[in-house]
């Protein structure tokens, strides 16, 4: 029995062929790009993985990638990275001036946004910020993995961003 390739699998060779060369020619390059604008090597990693990660569903569409495309792209991933850090840490120092005031009022914006939250949600913010436990003693408390209690607190945090600018729309909106 003859092996045929078919025109999908010679599809899929040409696809892996042009990520490949791609990722050849210009990973270190954008790797060095996010390392020297970003805090760790971690973070670049990252975002390096979402650059070759937007490259590989490009090459599905037959299309050939340049450098100066994966340079385009990482510009792009870096912005919308500096942004997402950017609510991020006005969030965190918003919850870390909730934390250093002498008790919760019932009346602030931080203490609305949390009530809404579900209850893991404020446990793993409240354990983390208030409380200042580290991941891993977050984990140990309950009974799961740091990786875990991360990807919870990620969630929360955004939760309870995305909460907090509803609270502060609510206003604005019934003043009309």
């Amino acid at each position: 029995m003859s092996q045929q390739i078919t025109r999908g699998e010679r599809d899929d060779v040409e696809r892996e062929k042009r990520f490949l060369a791609v990722h050849a020619a210009g990973h270190d390059r954008i790797y060095c790009y996010f390392r020297r604008r970003t805090d760790n090597a971690a973070t670049a990693e990252d975002l390096c993985a979402e650059v070759f990660r937007i490259a590989w569903e490009k090459t599905g569409e037959g299309t050939s990638i340049s450098v100066m495309v994966l340079f385009g792209v990482a510009k792009n991933v870096l912005r919308n990275h500096v942004r997402s850090s950017v609510r991020s840490q006005s969030l965190l120092s918003a919850i870390q001036q909730e934390r250093q005031s002498d008790s919760i009022t019932t009346e602030s914006p931080i203490h609305d946004a949390l009530t809404r939250l579900s209850p893991d949600d404020q446990e793993v913010l409240l354990l983390t910020y208030w409380d200042g436990l580290t991941s891993g003693e977050v984990s140990d408390l309950l009974n799961t993995s740091a990786t875990a209690v991360r990807m919870r607190l990620h969630r929360a945090r955004k939760t309870l961003g995305q909460l907090m600018q509803t609270t502060h729309a609510e206003p604005e909106g019934a003043d009309r």
